[in-house]
């Protein structure tokens, strides 16, 4: 057993259970229909499973993968009754996730960080749990015993500065702001000088959410860089785009704008508890091949999760 499966608590499953079940309650009943009637596993059955995967938000491309997958297993065992579908399709799909992250592992919250501070960018457009994300994660890292100050850089608004001040006093950490209006790169500067001087574990830095154009957005987020790099030349270490799973693939589309105008190295997925879009992350971090690192399953603290492939499956797939 890995080190993170023992961090992946009952609590833990629990709450990704519960996360996910009207994504699976969906799927399940679909693919009932499709299979009513049937013996095996015939190009009626694929056709409709095609069918499912894709208005479940899997995608058009990943959606393709897996039939072809579940092809070959069938040409390769001669016969494949229905019964088997479901955890053949847990199989294929278990083992195309295992791809997509395979050496790109994510941290855990309690594992020790490569740099100090280790600086977090977070992008994202308004509305998807940007600021809730952030403040989550500065808890969780808080709890594992990491000191976490928070840059409020996203400042073309006031209700995002004011909203990010509420969850660093939830989270119990500090928080460096200039209010509206105010240069970014220069908070996000401000920020990473008071880390250093504090000697601060983890840097969270927010962003503006707005989906301007592609070049205004670019500009805007290499400025932020650019100047962090001046205070920890290798910064950020991370930058993770936040994405609302309940949109579907106008979250894919979020991913396509942001990956075009930054270097996107994680995703975190929110609000998988209230839809049943939960095969989003599946299509996601196979079209982009960037890891989806964190998962929101729900409205507690705790309910961010580290992406932990295997148990999403299991989870989705379980009856």
């Amino acid at each position: 057993m890995s080190f993170f499966s023992k961090l992946f608590t009952k609590e833990n499953k629990e709450s990704l259970d519960e996360g996910l079940s009207k994504t699976k309650e969906s799927f399940f009943g679909k693919l009932s229909k499709a299979i009513a009637g049937k013996s095996t596993v015939d190009a009626d059955v694929l056709d409709n499973l095609e069918e499912i995967l894709v208005t479940g938000d899997v995608g058009v491309q990943t959606t393709i993968k897996i039939i072809q997958r579940i092809e070959d297993r069938v040409k390769r065992d001669k016969y494949v009754s229905t019964s088997e579908l479901n955890s053949i399709l847990k199989d294929e799909v278990a083992a195309l996730l295992g791809e997509n992250v395979k050496g790109k592992n994510p941290l855990h919250f309690s594992e020790p960080l490569p740099h100090k501070p280790y600086v977090i960018m977070v992008v994202g457009v308004n509305g998807v749990g940007k600021t809730t994300t952030i403040g989550k994660l500065a808890h969780q890292y808080k709890q594992a015993g990491k000191s976490v100050l928070l840059g409020a850089a996203d400042t073309f608004r006031a209700a995002a500065v004011d909203q990010l001040i509420v969850w660093s006093e939830r989270a119990g950490v500090s928080i460096v702001s200039q209010g509206m209006g105010a240069d970014p790169a220069s908070v996000a500067f401000d920020t990473l000088s008071s880390a250093k001087s504090k000697d601060s574990d983890v840097v969270i830095i927010d962003t503006a959410g707005r989906l301007h154009n592609k070049i205004n957005l670019m500009n805007e987020l290499t400025k932020i860089k650019n100047v962090m790099k001046k205070v920890v030349p290798d910064a950020p270490h991370e930058v993770i785009l936040v994405l609302d799973g309940s949109t579907g693939q106008n979250a894919v589309e979020q991913c396509k704008q942001f990956t075009a105008a930054t270097d996107v190295t994680a995703l975190a997925v929110t609000k998988l508890d209230g839809t049943a879009k939960g095969g989003v992350v599946i299509g996601i971090s196979d079209e982009f091949k960037i890891p989806v690192k964190y998962i929101g399953v729900g409205e507690k603290m705790t309910d961010l999760q580290v992406f932990n492939a295997p148990e999403f499956v299991d989870s989705l797939f379980k009856k």
